[in-house]
């Protein structure tokens, strides 16, 4: 069984498409650091295939912040889990700043990541005729 097949809900989050009709982009750019620094002011409203509007409804955004709460928690974890397997006598203050660096340096993965995974929540992928 292939969970990474056009119409799967994972192939629009890993493939940056749209929920809906999975041949458009979600965002300009599958590079979340140059839809965050270099072209945030082309951010896309709708799908250019199927017309969806990403924005469903007024705040529907928020519901993203959890996705990416539990996405930085997750990139700590993973962090943290790093430092103690590999470098088991390093100083825990050095721990912190490590686990802090790596977490800012993946706010715009992070970003991308759950804003996709919530918008794939709600939008059912619908095969074009």
């Amino acid at each position: 069984m292939n969970l990474i097949k056009e119409g799967s809900k994972l192939y629009s989050i890993f493939f940056n498409k749209c929920p809906r009709c999975n041949q458009a982009n979600f965002w300009a750019s599958n590079n979340p650091f140059k839809n965050i620094f270099l072209k945030n002011s082309e951010d896309l409203n709708s799908c250019s295939n199927c017309s969806l509007k990403y924005e469903l409804e007024i705040g529907f955004w928020y519901g993203a912040m959890y996705i990416s709460y539990a996405l930085g928690v997750a990139v700590m974890l993973f962090f943290w889990g790093s430092l103690v397997f590999f470098l088991p006598l390093l100083n825990i203050n050095l721990q912190v700043i490590i686990i802090v660096f790596g977490i800012i340096l993946l706010a715009p993965v992070n970003y991308h990541l759950s804003r996709l995974i919530w918008i794939n929540f709600f939008v059912d992928y619908k095969k074009e005729n």
